[in-house]
């Protein structure tokens, strides 16, 4: 079978590995242009980039794939299908079109729960219990076309993005694999999508990771995970700026929203709209992330203060 693999992210790259153990032919790599990175902004390969050039892969970068010479590239390759993960640019009509098989998409939910942008971390903070791994039939819609193969994968209570993105990166690779041997033995089901039951990811930013202690501290809690690493939990206090990474919830509730309930060397607890929380680790600005008794060495917060809250 020859293959077109278009992806960009560390997700798409252990797709890509897997497809070189498998020894299918691959054609030619899609993958974004390389982009400036770092304190130096000096250009950066993408992961699927570096790792298909280690391989002597044909690598392509284009800026879109709406320009007549890109498609038509594509289609001298042959290509039975194009396996496609987290790419980052549209596939116009004319492109999904291309390869005999189609464009089948790697997507981190089950869908069609968590269609778009940022599927991992809605599924950690709406509560899931599980989410999964949708190999799709590409349509012009977003995250809209027929399931061809769902696998399963639990939601621990202490996964946060980063966790939870490496679960589902090896389990994407495992399953598209998967779905391509039954492809070539015919034995993949087209199934439509439920639209009615479609709920959608939207792309995370960095204002909604501020921290509301008006609100549950499950929910908070949560928020914490799924902003971990990016683009991480936010509060202040005393006018500085804090990131939250990691904290468990506690039972105290005796103070207002936002109040600093309990300090000790170990503990540094907060009230919220209901229940509290105990954060755990810390960070200052210009500074490493610290456990709480790192972090009280060198901060003073005392019983009674209040974090900001929104």
């Amino acid at each position: 079978m020859k293959i077109i693999f278009a992806g960009t992210p560390i997700f798409a790259e252990k797709a890509l590995n897997a497809l070189l153990q498998h020894e299918v032919e691959i054609a030619a790599v899609l993958t974004q242009p390389d982009r400036p990175s770092g304190r130096g902004m000096k250009l950066k390969q993408s992961s699927v980039k570096e790792l298909a050039i280690k391989h002597g892969l044909r690598v392509l970068q284009p800026h879109s794939l709406k320009a007549a010479e890109i498609q038509k590239q594509l289609h001298e390759f042959e290509a039975d299908v194009m396996v496609v993960a987290a790419y980052g640019l549209i596939l116009p009509q004319s492109v999904l079109q291309i390869p005999r098989y189609g464009c089948l998409n790697i997507h981190a939910s089950l869908l069609p729960r968590w269609r778009g942008a940022a599927p991992i971390q809605r599924a950690i903070q709406a509560g899931d219990d599980a989410t999964g791994i949708t190999i799709m039939q590409m349509d012009a819609g977003l995250d809209t076309g027929d399931i061809l193969l769902k696998r399963t994968c639990q939601i621990e209570m202490t996964d946060t993005a980063e966790t939870l993105h490496d679960k589902l990166a090896l389990l994407g690779a495992k399953t598209i694999i998967e779905a391509l041997v039954q492809l070539e033995q015919s034995k993949l089901n087209n199934i439509p999508q439920e639209n009615s039951i479609a709920t959608y990811a939207a792309k995370l930013t960095k204002e909604e990771a501020q921290i509301d202690w008006n609100r549950d501290a499950s929910e908070i809690e949560r928020n914490i995970r799924a902003y971990n690493p990016y683009p991480g939990a936010w509060t202040s206090i005393n006018d500085t700026l804090l990131r939250i990474w990691q904290c468990s919830l506690n039972q105290e509730n005796v103070g207002a929203p936002g109040e600093v309930i309990e300090v000790n060397k170990n503990a540094l607890v907060v009230a919220c709209g209901s229940g509290s929380l105990q954060l755990e680790v810390l960070q200052k600005p210009n500074a490493k992330s610290m456990s709480v008794n790192q972090f009280l060495q060198g901060f003073n917060i005392t019983a009674g203060s209040r974090f900001r809250s929104i």
